[in-house]
């Protein structure tokens, strides 16, 4: 099992950046997909980015295609999403999950693929 502790959260104008980070513990990122999600009061986690273990394959949700950014340090036992352009309608608790998996190309975008996961960190984007 994976320990996973997000940052970067925070009060941010329209318009503006952010970079969460999600730093593991317990075993190394390198064996593990990871993906970021966020979860808006009264609504379902939604899936934000995935990036596979190789770092080679990359998905995010289409309302975020050009303006975020998922990456990895393994080196650093990191994960981050690079947020620009910010909007209100990113307002959310942002997750981030691991997945171990020996396919080191593979993606996994759907939050029930993912075990484990931190405790989030909360985005509040003001207009």
């Amino acid at each position: 099992q994976v320990q996973l502790v997000e940052s970067g959260g925070g009060l941010v104008q329209a318009g503006g950046s952010t970079r969460l980070s999600c730093a593991a513990s317990g075993r190394t990122v390198s064996s593990y997909a990871m993906g970021w999600f966020r979860q808006a009061p009264g609504k379902e986690r939604e899936s934000v980015a995935a990036i596979s273990r190789n770092g080679v394959n990359i998905e995010y949700v289409d309302s975020v295609k050009g303006r975020f950014t998922i990456s990895r340090d393994d080196a650093k036992n990191t994960v981050y999403l690079q947020m620009n352009s910010l909007k209100p309608e990113d307002t959310a608790v942002y997750y981030c999950a691991a997945r171990f998996t020996a396919a080191s190309g593979s993606t996994f975008f759907s939050p029930r693929q993912y075990i484990d996961w931190g405790q989030g960190t909360q985005v509040t984007v003001s207009s």
